[in-house]
């Protein structure tokens, strides 16, 4: 599974990447949705709008642990800001920032049950 989490806020997106984060119901800023990873045509609109969300491959355990802390709407998690902030840049992308592919994305969710 790809947990995929958004980022960046609505100002000074393009339309195509608002228009991206709609059909994959990332509506609003830290808003969170899981993904198989075999959907070619979701994980391609995840690459599209790769500069304006975080995402990562995460495990059973903790999706079990996600489900616990947050319930979900529809597929849809609603997320806090992360406790301490962010430890890397938001506006650029990983290894730098945190935008992009993460190897390390459930640290960053767990901050932000």
């Amino acid at each position: 599974m790809i947990f995929v989490i958004r980022i960046a806020g609505q100002v000074k997106n393009k339309i195509k990447d608002n228009e991206t984060m709609k059909r994959l119901k990332l509506n609003r800023k830290f808003t969170a949705r899981l993904i198989e990873e075999d959907d070619a045509v979701v994980m391609g609109m995840v690459k599209a709008v790769a500069h304006k969300v975080a995402f990562g491959t995460v495990t059973d355990d903790f999706v079990k642990k996600l489900n616990k802390a947050r319930e979900a709407k529809e597929g849809i998690y609603f997320m806090h800001p992360p406790r301490g902030g962010f430890k890397k840049s938001s506006k650029v992308a990983a290894p730098k920032g945190i935008l992009g592919k993460h190897e390390d994305i459930t640290k960053l969710a767990e901050r932000m049950f």
